[in-house]
Protein backbone atom coordinates (compact mmCIF):
# COMPACT_ATOMS: atom_id res chain seq x y z
CA UNK A 1 0.00 0.00 0.00
CA UNK A 2 3.01 2.41 0.90
CA UNK A 3 5.26 1.52 -1.73
CA UNK A 4 7.26 3.60 -3.97
CA UNK A 5 4.38 4.31 -6.45
CA UNK A 6 2.41 5.87 -3.59
CA UNK A 7 5.85 7.56 -2.30
CA UNK A 8 6.03 9.27 -5.77
CA UNK A 9 2.63 9.88 -5.94
CA UNK A 10 1.85 12.19 -2.80
CA UNK A 11 5.83 12.89 -3.46
CA UNK A 12 6.92 12.02 0.02
CA UNK A 13 9.99 11.15 1.40
CA UNK A 14 11.14 8.16 3.44
CA UNK A 15 10.41 10.16 6.66
CA UNK A 16 7.07 11.06 5.29
CA UNK A 17 6.46 7.55 4.35
CA UNK A 18 6.99 6.36 8.14
CA UNK A 19 4.70 9.30 9.52
CA UNK A 20 2.45 8.16 7.19
CA UNK A 21 2.26 4.86 8.14
CA UNK A 22 2.09 5.83 11.61
CA UNK A 23 -1.00 8.21 10.93
CA UNK A 24 -2.71 5.15 9.39
CA UNK A 25 -1.66 2.84 12.27
CA UNK A 26 -3.20 4.91 15.38
CA UNK A 27 -6.36 5.52 13.32
CA UNK A 28 -7.13 2.12 12.88
CA UNK A 29 -6.23 2.07 15.95
CA UNK A 30 -8.44 4.95 17.27
CA UNK A 31 -11.10 3.69 14.86
CA UNK A 32 -11.52 0.25 16.64
CA UNK A 33 -11.57 1.55 20.24
CA UNK A 34 -14.29 3.73 19.14
CA UNK A 35 -16.39 0.41 18.02
CA UNK A 36 -15.23 -0.83 21.73
CA UNK A 37 -17.25 1.95 23.44
CA UNK A 38 -19.96 1.04 21.34
CA UNK A 39 -19.76 -2.49 22.72
CA UNK A 40 -19.54 -1.17 26.27
CA UNK A 41 -23.29 0.84 25.51
CA UNK A 42 -24.55 -2.17 23.61
CA UNK A 43 -23.54 -4.98 26.69
CA UNK A 44 -25.64 -1.95 29.25
CA UNK A 45 -28.62 -1.93 26.60
CA UNK A 46 -28.08 -5.63 26.81
CA UNK A 47 -28.83 -5.55 30.95
CA UNK A 48 -31.29 -2.70 31.35
CA UNK A 49 -33.58 -4.77 28.42
CA UNK A 50 -33.29 -8.17 30.29
CA UNK A 51 -33.98 -6.30 33.92
CA UNK A 52 -37.31 -4.35 31.95
CA UNK A 53 -38.31 -7.12 30.38
CA UNK A 54 -37.25 -10.51 31.87
CA UNK A 55 -36.94 -8.96 35.27
CA UNK A 56 -33.17 -10.04 35.49
CA UNK A 57 -30.87 -8.68 38.17
CA UNK A 58 -28.89 -5.60 36.41
CA UNK A 59 -25.23 -6.85 36.09
CA UNK A 60 -22.95 -5.01 38.42
CA UNK A 61 -23.01 -1.40 37.09
CA UNK A 62 -19.10 -0.91 38.75
CA UNK A 63 -18.63 -2.95 36.00
CA UNK A 64 -19.92 -0.78 33.27
CA UNK A 65 -18.12 2.14 35.37
CA UNK A 66 -14.55 0.74 35.31
CA UNK A 67 -14.93 0.00 31.54
CA UNK A 68 -16.13 3.29 30.79
CA UNK A 69 -13.00 5.27 32.93
CA UNK A 70 -10.70 2.49 30.96
CA UNK A 71 -11.83 3.06 27.81
CA UNK A 72 -11.91 7.27 28.06
CA UNK A 73 -7.82 6.74 29.39
CA UNK A 74 -7.43 4.50 26.60
CA UNK A 75 -9.46 7.17 24.03
CA UNK A 76 -6.96 9.89 24.99
CA UNK A 77 -4.21 7.91 24.85
CA UNK A 78 -4.66 6.81 21.22
CA UNK A 79 -6.19 10.01 20.05
CA UNK A 80 -3.03 12.06 21.62
CA UNK A 81 -0.83 9.35 19.15
CA UNK A 82 -2.89 9.76 16.45
CA UNK A 83 -2.83 13.90 16.33
CA UNK A 84 0.91 13.22 17.14
CA UNK A 85 1.43 10.88 13.97
CA UNK A 86 -1.16 12.32 11.71
CA UNK A 87 0.02 16.18 12.49
CA UNK A 88 3.60 16.42 14.53
CA UNK A 89 5.23 14.38 12.53
CA UNK A 90 4.18 15.27 9.24
CA UNK A 91 5.28 18.62 9.85
CA UNK A 92 8.43 17.79 10.07
CA UNK A 93 7.87 15.98 6.94
CA UNK A 94 7.00 19.34 5.30
CA UNK A 95 10.51 21.12 7.11
CA UNK A 96 12.34 18.14 5.40
CA UNK A 97 10.64 18.35 2.02
CA UNK A 98 11.34 22.46 1.67
CA UNK A 99 14.84 21.84 2.76
CA UNK A 100 15.22 18.94 0.20
CA UNK A 101 13.85 21.39 -2.70
CA UNK A 102 16.10 24.05 -1.24
CA UNK A 103 19.08 21.14 -1.96
CA UNK A 104 17.88 19.99 -5.03
CA UNK A 105 17.77 23.74 -6.30
CA UNK A 106 21.22 24.07 -5.62
CA UNK A 107 22.47 21.10 -7.15
CA UNK A 108 20.06 22.15 -10.72
CA UNK A 109 22.18 22.91 -13.53
CA UNK A 110 21.10 26.40 -14.63
CA UNK A 111 19.49 25.86 -17.88
CA UNK A 112 16.50 24.28 -15.59
CA UNK A 113 15.78 27.88 -14.06
CA UNK A 114 15.66 29.44 -17.69
CA UNK A 115 12.50 27.02 -18.40
CA UNK A 116 11.29 28.03 -14.70
CA UNK A 117 10.01 31.48 -13.89
CA UNK A 118 10.79 32.59 -10.40
CA UNK A 119 6.96 32.83 -9.77
CA UNK A 120 6.87 29.47 -10.75
CA UNK A 121 9.56 27.87 -9.12
CA UNK A 122 7.93 30.19 -5.99
CA UNK A 123 4.62 28.59 -6.07
CA UNK A 124 6.21 25.00 -5.70
CA UNK A 125 8.55 25.70 -3.10
CA UNK A 126 5.79 27.73 -0.69
CA UNK A 127 2.26 26.96 -2.44
CA UNK A 128 2.79 23.73 -3.45
CA UNK A 129 4.64 21.96 -0.38
CA UNK A 130 1.46 24.06 1.46
CA UNK A 131 -1.24 21.85 0.26
CA UNK A 132 0.85 18.83 -0.10
CA UNK A 133 0.84 19.47 3.68
CA UNK A 134 -2.81 19.73 4.52
CA UNK A 135 -3.05 16.14 2.54
CA UNK A 136 -0.07 14.49 4.56
CA UNK A 137 -1.43 15.25 7.87
CA UNK A 138 -5.26 16.34 7.18
CA UNK A 139 -6.37 13.46 4.64
CA UNK A 140 -3.46 10.72 4.14
CA UNK A 141 -3.65 8.96 7.63
CA UNK A 142 -7.45 9.23 8.28
CA UNK A 143 -8.40 7.78 4.78
CA UNK A 144 -6.15 4.84 5.09
CA UNK A 145 -6.80 4.40 8.11
CA UNK A 146 -10.68 4.38 7.62
CA UNK A 147 -10.38 1.93 5.05
CA UNK A 148 -8.44 -0.68 7.04
CA UNK A 149 -10.66 -0.34 10.05
CA UNK A 150 -13.47 0.11 7.98
CA UNK A 151 -12.65 -3.80 6.05
CA UNK A 152 -11.98 -4.92 9.63
CA UNK A 153 -15.36 -3.93 11.37
CA UNK A 154 -16.78 -5.10 8.19
CA UNK A 155 -15.47 -8.76 8.40
CA UNK A 156 -16.96 -8.93 11.87
CA UNK A 157 -20.44 -7.38 10.92
CA UNK A 158 -20.41 -9.62 8.29
CA UNK A 159 -19.86 -13.00 10.67
CA UNK A 160 -22.84 -11.49 12.60
CA UNK A 161 -25.48 -10.86 9.97
CA UNK A 162 -24.16 -10.47 6.79
CA UNK A 163 -27.62 -8.98 5.57
CA UNK A 164 -27.50 -6.45 7.54
CA UNK A 165 -23.50 -5.84 7.19
CA UNK A 166 -24.15 -5.02 3.41
CA UNK A 167 -27.40 -2.68 3.87
CA UNK A 168 -24.96 -1.14 6.24
CA UNK A 169 -21.90 -1.06 4.19
CA UNK A 170 -22.65 -0.44 0.79
CA UNK A 171 -22.84 2.99 0.32
CA UNK A 172 -19.35 3.11 1.19
CA UNK A 173 -17.73 0.94 -1.81
CA UNK A 174 -20.74 3.19 -3.95
CA UNK A 175 -19.51 6.31 -2.49
CA UNK A 176 -15.96 5.89 -3.14
CA UNK A 177 -16.67 4.73 -6.73
CA UNK A 178 -18.31 8.04 -7.47
CA UNK A 179 -15.63 10.23 -5.83
CA UNK A 180 -12.78 8.04 -8.00
CA UNK A 181 -15.05 8.25 -11.07
CA UNK A 182 -14.84 11.81 -10.61
CA UNK A 183 -10.79 12.01 -10.54
CA UNK A 184 -10.08 12.85 -14.13
CA UNK A 185 -12.28 15.72 -14.36
CA UNK A 186 -11.16 16.94 -10.89
CA UNK A 187 -7.80 16.78 -11.85
CA UNK A 188 -8.89 18.52 -15.09
CA UNK A 189 -10.37 21.86 -13.00
CA UNK A 190 -7.10 21.66 -10.82
CA UNK A 191 -4.62 21.95 -13.39
CA UNK A 192 -6.80 24.85 -14.87
CA UNK A 193 -6.69 26.77 -11.52
CA UNK A 194 -3.41 26.30 -11.21
CA UNK A 195 -2.16 27.62 -14.45
CA UNK A 196 -4.51 30.58 -14.47
CA UNK A 197 -2.69 31.35 -10.27
CA UNK A 198 0.70 30.73 -12.03
CA UNK A 199 -0.61 33.73 -14.67
CA UNK A 200 -1.95 35.95 -12.17
CA UNK A 201 1.71 35.75 -9.92
CA UNK A 202 3.79 36.27 -12.97
CA UNK A 203 1.40 39.23 -13.74
CA UNK A 204 1.94 40.82 -10.60
CA UNK A 205 5.72 40.13 -10.57
CA UNK A 206 6.18 41.89 -14.25
CA UNK A 207 4.20 44.39 -12.73
CA UNK A 208 6.23 45.57 -9.94
CA UNK A 209 9.41 44.64 -11.33
CA UNK A 210 8.78 46.86 -14.23
CA UNK A 211 7.10 49.30 -12.84
CA UNK A 212 9.36 52.19 -13.61
CA UNK A 213 8.90 51.26 -17.38
CA UNK A 214 4.67 50.88 -17.30
CA UNK A 215 4.32 54.83 -15.61
CA UNK A 216 7.38 55.84 -18.52
CA UNK A 217 5.19 54.47 -21.03
CA UNK A 218 1.91 54.97 -19.67
CA UNK A 219 0.76 51.46 -19.54
CA UNK A 220 -0.57 51.32 -16.14
CA UNK A 221 -4.01 51.31 -17.39
CA UNK A 222 -3.14 48.70 -19.86
CA UNK A 223 -0.98 46.41 -17.22
CA UNK A 224 -3.98 46.85 -14.74
CA UNK A 225 -6.58 45.51 -17.13
CA UNK A 226 -4.65 42.93 -18.02
CA UNK A 227 -4.11 42.05 -14.42
CA UNK A 228 -7.79 42.11 -13.32
CA UNK A 229 -8.42 39.83 -16.25
CA UNK A 230 -6.21 37.01 -15.14
CA UNK A 231 -7.75 37.75 -11.56
CA UNK A 232 -11.25 37.36 -13.15
CA UNK A 233 -10.16 33.96 -14.53
CA UNK A 234 -8.46 33.00 -11.59
CA UNK A 235 -12.27 32.96 -9.53
CA UNK A 236 -13.51 31.74 -12.51
CA UNK A 237 -11.18 28.71 -12.43
CA UNK A 238 -11.15 28.32 -8.58
CA UNK A 239 -15.53 28.36 -8.85
CA UNK A 240 -15.72 26.22 -11.33
CA UNK A 241 -13.07 23.54 -9.60
CA UNK A 242 -14.83 24.08 -6.02
CA UNK A 243 -18.27 23.72 -7.37
CA UNK A 244 -16.71 19.93 -9.35
CA UNK A 245 -15.64 19.09 -6.40
CA UNK A 246 -19.08 19.90 -4.04
CA UNK A 247 -20.74 18.15 -6.70
CA UNK A 248 -19.76 15.01 -6.17
CA UNK A 249 -18.29 14.86 -3.00
CA UNK A 250 -21.72 15.87 -1.14
CA UNK A 251 -23.14 13.58 -3.65
CA UNK A 252 -21.34 11.09 -2.33
CA UNK A 253 -21.58 11.66 1.31
CA UNK A 254 -25.59 11.41 0.60
CA UNK A 255 -25.03 8.02 -0.56
CA UNK A 256 -22.97 6.93 1.96
CA UNK A 257 -24.83 8.35 4.45
CA UNK A 258 -28.40 5.79 2.74
CA UNK A 259 -27.06 3.29 4.67
CA UNK A 260 -28.52 4.40 7.97
CA UNK A 261 -32.35 4.45 5.61
CA UNK A 262 -31.38 0.50 3.99
CA UNK A 263 -30.19 -0.71 7.99
CA UNK A 264 -33.40 0.52 9.63
CA UNK A 265 -35.44 -0.95 6.56
CA UNK A 266 -33.79 -4.19 6.18
CA UNK A 267 -33.95 -4.68 10.40
CA UNK A 268 -37.40 -3.52 10.55
CA UNK A 269 -38.15 -6.21 7.89
CA UNK A 270 -36.20 -9.04 9.61
CA UNK A 271 -37.74 -8.20 12.83
CA UNK A 272 -41.10 -8.31 11.79
CA UNK A 273 -40.04 -12.11 10.22
CA UNK A 274 -38.67 -13.16 13.33
CA UNK A 275 -35.10 -13.88 11.87
CA UNK A 276 -33.34 -11.37 14.43
CA UNK A 277 -34.19 -9.75 17.47
CA UNK A 278 -34.21 -5.80 18.70
CA UNK A 279 -30.67 -5.79 20.23
CA UNK A 280 -29.20 -6.87 17.05
CA UNK A 281 -30.62 -4.03 14.69
CA UNK A 282 -29.53 -1.64 17.72
CA UNK A 283 -26.05 -2.88 17.83
CA UNK A 284 -25.99 -2.23 14.12
CA UNK A 285 -27.91 1.58 14.52
CA UNK A 286 -24.68 2.09 16.97
CA UNK A 287 -22.06 0.81 15.00
CA UNK A 288 -23.68 2.97 12.00
CA UNK A 289 -22.84 6.01 13.97
CA UNK A 290 -19.21 5.87 14.32
CA UNK A 291 -18.28 3.74 10.88
CA UNK A 292 -19.30 6.21 8.53
CA UNK A 293 -17.03 9.31 11.31
CA UNK A 294 -13.53 8.15 9.83
CA UNK A 295 -14.56 9.32 6.35
CA UNK A 296 -16.13 12.57 7.24
CA UNK A 297 -13.00 14.26 7.27
CA UNK A 298 -11.25 13.00 4.27
CA UNK A 299 -14.73 13.03 2.00
CA UNK A 300 -14.49 16.48 2.60
CA UNK A 301 -11.25 16.73 1.83
CA UNK A 302 -10.71 13.84 -0.81
CA UNK A 303 -10.86 16.25 -4.09
CA UNK A 304 -8.40 18.03 -2.33
CA UNK A 305 -6.39 14.62 -2.69
CA UNK A 306 -7.38 14.73 -6.47
CA UNK A 307 -5.88 18.04 -6.94
CA UNK A 308 -2.86 17.68 -4.60
CA UNK A 309 -1.97 15.31 -7.19
CA UNK A 310 -0.84 18.38 -9.82
CA UNK A 311 1.17 19.75 -7.03
CA UNK A 312 2.92 16.59 -6.19
CA UNK A 313 3.91 16.13 -9.80
CA UNK A 314 5.31 19.59 -10.40
CA UNK A 315 7.33 18.73 -6.99
CA UNK A 316 8.55 15.71 -8.70
CA UNK A 317 9.35 17.51 -11.81
CA UNK A 318 12.35 18.85 -9.67
CA UNK A 319 13.33 15.72 -8.02
CA UNK A 320 13.34 13.78 -11.54
CA UNK A 321 15.97 17.28 -13.30
CA UNK A 322 18.97 15.22 -13.48
CA UNK A 323 21.17 17.70 -10.68
CA UNK A 324 24.81 18.51 -11.70
CA UNK A 325 27.03 16.30 -10.28
CA UNK A 326 30.63 15.44 -9.18
CA UNK A 327 33.55 14.79 -7.39
CA UNK A 328 33.64 16.91 -4.52
CA UNK A 329 37.06 17.61 -5.15
CA UNK A 330 39.25 19.72 -7.96
CA UNK A 331 42.81 19.91 -8.25
CA UNK A 332 43.48 20.42 -11.47
CA UNK A 333 47.19 20.66 -13.08
CA UNK A 334 46.94 24.82 -13.69
CA UNK A 335 43.99 26.41 -14.66
CA UNK A 336 44.10 26.14 -18.77
CA UNK A 337 40.46 26.12 -20.53
CA UNK A 338 40.58 24.21 -23.07
CA UNK A 339 37.09 23.95 -25.54
CA UNK A 340 37.32 21.07 -27.46
CA UNK A 341 35.03 20.83 -29.90
CA UNK A 342 31.72 22.10 -27.82
CA UNK A 343 28.21 22.33 -29.13
CA UNK A 344 25.35 23.47 -27.05
CA UNK A 345 21.73 23.85 -27.23
CA UNK A 346 18.61 25.58 -25.80
CA UNK A 347 16.01 23.17 -26.17
CA UNK A 348 16.16 22.77 -29.67
CA UNK A 349 17.61 26.07 -30.51
CA UNK A 350 21.75 25.25 -31.64
CA UNK A 351 24.08 27.80 -29.86
CA UNK A 352 27.38 26.76 -30.27
CA UNK A 353 28.30 24.47 -33.15
CA UNK A 354 32.12 22.83 -32.56
CA UNK A 355 33.77 25.43 -30.50
CA UNK A 356 37.33 25.28 -29.72
CA UNK A 357 40.01 27.13 -28.10
CA UNK A 358 42.70 27.40 -25.41
CA UNK A 359 42.54 30.12 -22.26
CA UNK A 360 45.61 29.81 -21.18
CA UNK A 361 46.69 30.52 -17.37
CA UNK A 362 48.56 33.92 -16.77
CA UNK A 363 46.70 35.28 -20.15
CA UNK A 364 43.67 37.25 -21.00
CA UNK A 365 41.56 35.82 -23.69
CA UNK A 366 38.71 37.72 -25.25
CA UNK A 367 35.80 36.78 -26.58
CA UNK A 368 34.36 39.29 -28.82
CA UNK A 369 31.34 38.83 -31.32
CA UNK A 370 28.00 40.32 -32.89
CA UNK A 371 25.23 39.61 -30.14
CA UNK A 372 23.66 36.35 -29.98
CA UNK A 373 27.11 34.33 -31.40
CA UNK A 374 27.39 32.26 -28.28
CA UNK A 375 30.14 34.59 -26.49
CA UNK A 376 28.11 34.46 -23.13
CA UNK A 377 26.93 31.29 -23.48
CA UNK A 378 30.86 30.31 -23.26
CA UNK A 379 31.25 31.49 -20.49
CA UNK A 380 28.87 29.95 -18.49
CA UNK A 381 29.72 26.93 -20.13
CA UNK A 382 33.25 27.46 -19.36
CA UNK A 383 31.85 27.68 -15.01
CA UNK A 384 29.77 24.78 -15.50
CA UNK A 385 26.73 26.82 -15.18
CA UNK A 386 25.72 24.79 -17.87
CA UNK A 387 26.91 21.61 -19.06
CA UNK A 388 27.54 21.10 -22.67
CA UNK A 389 25.47 19.05 -25.40
CA UNK A 390 28.55 18.00 -27.32
CA UNK A 391 32.41 17.92 -26.86
CA UNK A 392 33.64 18.63 -23.38
CA UNK A 393 35.54 21.72 -21.63
CA UNK A 394 38.53 20.31 -19.75
CA UNK A 395 40.17 22.70 -16.73
CA UNK A 396 44.25 22.28 -15.92
CA UNK A 397 43.61 18.82 -17.99
CA UNK A 398 40.24 17.92 -15.89
CA UNK A 399 36.68 17.29 -18.00
CA UNK A 400 34.82 20.03 -15.96
CA UNK A 401 31.72 17.51 -16.03
CA UNK A 402 33.36 15.62 -13.55
CA UNK A 403 33.74 17.83 -11.11
CA UNK A 404 30.84 19.17 -8.85
CA UNK A 405 29.98 22.46 -9.75
CA UNK A 406 30.78 23.90 -5.85
CA UNK A 407 33.69 22.25 -5.63
CA UNK A 408 35.18 23.89 -9.58
CA UNK A 409 33.25 27.39 -8.64
CA UNK A 410 35.54 27.80 -5.88
CA UNK A 411 38.47 28.40 -8.67
CA UNK A 412 36.03 30.94 -10.45
CA UNK A 413 35.51 34.90 -9.86
CA UNK A 414 32.55 35.73 -12.06
CA UNK A 415 31.74 39.12 -13.21
CA UNK A 416 28.41 39.46 -15.34
CA UNK A 417 26.30 41.92 -17.40
CA UNK A 418 23.42 41.68 -15.01
CA UNK A 419 24.73 42.10 -11.45
CA UNK A 420 22.86 40.62 -8.48
CA UNK A 421 23.15 42.49 -5.14
CA UNK A 422 21.62 41.74 -2.08
CA UNK A 423 19.52 44.03 -0.13
CA UNK A 424 22.34 44.53 2.61
CA UNK A 425 25.39 46.75 3.26
CA UNK A 426 28.05 47.73 0.78
CA UNK A 427 30.18 45.75 2.62
CA UNK A 428 28.22 42.78 3.06
CA UNK A 429 27.56 42.58 -0.31
CA UNK A 430 31.51 42.90 -1.42
CA UNK A 431 32.50 40.22 1.21
CA UNK A 432 29.98 37.73 -0.41
CA UNK A 433 33.47 36.92 -2.32
CA UNK A 434 35.47 35.65 0.43
CA UNK A 435 33.62 34.54 3.59
CA UNK A 436 34.83 35.99 7.07
CA UNK A 437 37.32 38.15 5.10
CA UNK A 438 38.32 41.31 7.23
CA UNK A 439 37.15 44.20 6.78
CA UNK A 440 40.38 45.81 5.74
CA UNK A 441 40.71 42.86 2.82
CA UNK A 442 36.57 44.50 1.68
CA UNK A 443 37.84 47.84 1.58
CA UNK A 444 40.74 47.00 -0.54
CA UNK A 445 39.28 45.47 -3.04
CA UNK A 446 36.63 48.09 -3.25
CA UNK A 447 39.26 50.60 -3.85
CA UNK A 448 41.12 48.27 -6.39
CA UNK A 449 37.45 48.10 -8.24
CA UNK A 450 37.50 51.91 -8.29
CA UNK A 451 34.47 51.76 -5.05
CA UNK A 452 35.62 54.68 -2.91
CA UNK A 453 34.54 57.45 -5.13
CA UNK A 454 30.97 56.84 -4.25
CA UNK A 455 30.78 54.65 -1.32
CA UNK A 456 32.67 57.43 0.56
CA UNK A 457 29.53 59.79 -0.49
CA UNK A 458 26.35 56.90 1.27
CA UNK A 459 24.86 58.16 4.62
CA UNK A 460 27.02 55.41 6.49
CA UNK A 461 29.88 54.79 3.85
CA UNK A 462 30.69 51.00 3.17
CA UNK A 463 27.70 50.32 6.09
CA UNK A 464 24.97 51.59 3.81
CA UNK A 465 22.26 49.38 2.93
CA UNK A 466 21.67 49.56 -0.92
CA UNK A 467 18.27 47.79 -1.52
CA UNK A 468 17.06 45.00 -2.93
CA UNK A 469 19.52 44.00 -6.02
CA UNK A 470 21.06 47.45 -5.21
CA UNK A 471 18.37 49.62 -5.78
CA UNK A 472 19.83 52.37 -3.96
CA UNK A 473 22.64 52.61 -6.68
CA UNK A 474 23.48 53.69 -10.23
CA UNK A 475 24.47 51.04 -13.15
CA UNK A 476 27.68 51.49 -12.66
CA UNK A 477 28.19 51.33 -8.80
CA UNK A 478 26.53 48.30 -8.78
CA UNK A 479 28.64 46.68 -11.44
CA UNK A 480 31.95 48.42 -9.63
CA UNK A 481 30.54 46.04 -6.28
CA UNK A 482 30.57 43.11 -8.07
CA UNK A 483 34.17 43.45 -9.29
CA UNK A 484 35.03 44.43 -5.94
CA UNK A 485 33.44 41.22 -5.11
CA UNK A 486 35.58 39.26 -7.56
CA UNK A 487 38.28 40.49 -6.51
CA UNK A 488 38.19 40.01 -3.22
CA UNK A 489 37.77 36.50 -4.32
CA UNK A 490 41.49 36.32 -6.31
CA UNK A 491 40.31 33.14 -7.83
CA UNK A 492 42.88 31.68 -10.38
CA UNK A 493 39.86 32.23 -13.16
CA UNK A 494 38.32 35.23 -13.39
CA UNK A 495 35.36 35.55 -15.91
CA UNK A 496 33.87 38.82 -17.25
CA UNK A 497 30.66 38.87 -19.28
CA UNK A 498 30.89 42.71 -20.20
CA UNK A 499 32.15 43.93 -16.86
CA UNK A 500 32.60 47.57 -17.75
CA UNK A 501 29.33 47.89 -19.86
CA UNK A 502 27.94 50.25 -16.94
CA UNK A 503 30.83 52.63 -16.45
CA UNK A 504 31.75 55.97 -17.84
CA UNK A 505 35.25 55.89 -19.88
CA UNK A 506 37.07 57.53 -16.91
CA UNK A 507 36.01 54.96 -14.12
CA UNK A 508 36.30 52.08 -17.28
CA UNK A 509 39.76 52.99 -17.43
CA UNK A 510 40.55 53.18 -13.61
CA UNK A 511 39.17 49.39 -13.77
CA UNK A 512 40.41 48.49 -16.32
CA UNK A 513 44.21 49.76 -14.58
CA UNK A 514 43.04 47.99 -11.50
CA UNK A 515 42.31 44.66 -13.28
CA UNK A 516 45.66 44.46 -15.47
CA UNK A 517 47.32 44.77 -11.83
CA UNK A 518 45.44 42.31 -9.70
CA UNK A 519 44.56 39.41 -12.18
CA UNK A 520 48.49 39.18 -13.25
CA UNK A 521 48.95 35.07 -13.74
CA UNK A 522 44.97 34.42 -13.76
CA UNK A 523 43.51 32.88 -16.53
CA UNK A 524 40.88 35.38 -17.94
CA UNK A 525 38.45 35.20 -20.04
CA UNK A 526 36.65 38.55 -20.59
CA UNK A 527 33.63 39.15 -23.14
CA UNK A 528 32.64 43.00 -24.57
CA UNK A 529 31.75 44.62 -27.22
CA UNK A 530 33.77 47.69 -27.00
CA UNK A 531 37.20 47.33 -28.88
CA UNK A 532 39.35 49.19 -26.30
CA UNK A 533 38.11 46.55 -23.58
CA UNK A 534 40.15 43.72 -25.03
CA UNK A 535 42.61 45.39 -27.31
CA UNK A 536 45.04 44.54 -24.49
CA UNK A 537 44.40 40.96 -24.56
CA UNK A 538 46.70 38.21 -24.81
CA UNK A 539 44.21 36.87 -27.28
CA UNK A 540 40.96 37.26 -29.00
CA UNK A 541 38.45 34.46 -30.54
CA UNK A 542 36.13 35.72 -32.48
CA UNK A 543 32.68 34.17 -32.53
CA UNK A 544 29.56 34.39 -35.05
CA UNK A 545 26.75 32.43 -35.05
CA UNK A 546 28.10 29.69 -32.49
CA UNK A 547 31.29 28.79 -34.29
CA UNK A 548 34.66 30.42 -33.62
CA UNK A 549 36.05 32.24 -36.76
CA UNK A 550 39.08 34.26 -35.69
CA UNK A 551 41.27 33.87 -33.44
CA UNK A 552 44.89 35.05 -32.11
CA UNK A 553 46.58 37.99 -31.09
CA UNK A 554 44.71 41.59 -31.51
CA UNK A 555 47.75 42.61 -33.60
CA UNK A 556 47.58 39.75 -36.12
CA UNK A 557 43.82 39.80 -36.36
CA UNK A 558 44.25 43.55 -37.04
CA UNK A 559 46.58 42.47 -40.10
CA UNK A 560 44.25 40.90 -41.67
CA UNK A 561 42.22 43.03 -43.24
CA UNK A 562 39.25 41.77 -44.61
CA UNK A 563 38.74 39.81 -41.54
CA UNK A 564 35.47 40.04 -39.07
CA UNK A 565 37.56 41.57 -35.93
CA UNK A 566 39.17 44.69 -37.95
CA UNK A 567 35.44 45.30 -39.62
CA UNK A 568 34.40 45.43 -36.06
CA UNK A 569 37.30 47.46 -34.75
CA UNK A 570 36.42 50.02 -37.71
CA UNK A 571 33.21 50.41 -37.22
CA UNK A 572 33.62 50.91 -33.75
CA UNK A 573 36.39 53.54 -34.21
CA UNK A 574 34.25 55.23 -36.60
CA UNK A 575 31.20 54.95 -34.34
CA UNK A 576 32.99 57.12 -31.82
CA UNK A 577 32.94 60.36 -33.41
CA UNK A 578 29.37 59.73 -34.15
CA UNK A 579 27.48 63.11 -32.73
CA UNK A 580 23.78 64.83 -31.94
Amino acid sequence: MFGPKFQRKYALSDQGIAATKKGTLWTVIVNLLMMVGMGILYFLMMGLMKTLVDGEVLPNWMIFVGATVVFIVLSIITHYQQYYATYGLVYEEVKTMRLGLAERLRKLPLGFFGKRDLADLTETVMGDVNRMEHVWSHVLGYLYGGYISTAIIAVMLLAMDWRLAIACLWGVPVAFALLFGSRRLSARSAEKAKATSLAVADGMQEALENIREIHATNQEQRFLGELNDKIDALERAKIGAELVAGLFVNGASVIMRLGVATTILVGASLILSGRIDFMLLFMFLLVITRIYAPFDQSLALIAEVFMSEVSAKRLMEIYDTPAAEGAEEFKPTGHDIVFKDVGFAYDDEQVLRGVSFVAKEGEVTALVGPSGSGKSTCARLAARLWDVSQGSIEVGGVDITSVDPEALLGDYSMVFQNVTLFDDTVMENIRLGKHGATDEEVRAAAAAANCDEFVEKLPAGYNTPIGENGARLSGGERQRISIARALLKDAPIVLLDEATASLDVENETKVQSALSRLLAGKTVLIIAHRMRTVENADKIVVLSEGKVIEEGAPSELLANEDGVFTRMHALQSASAGWSV
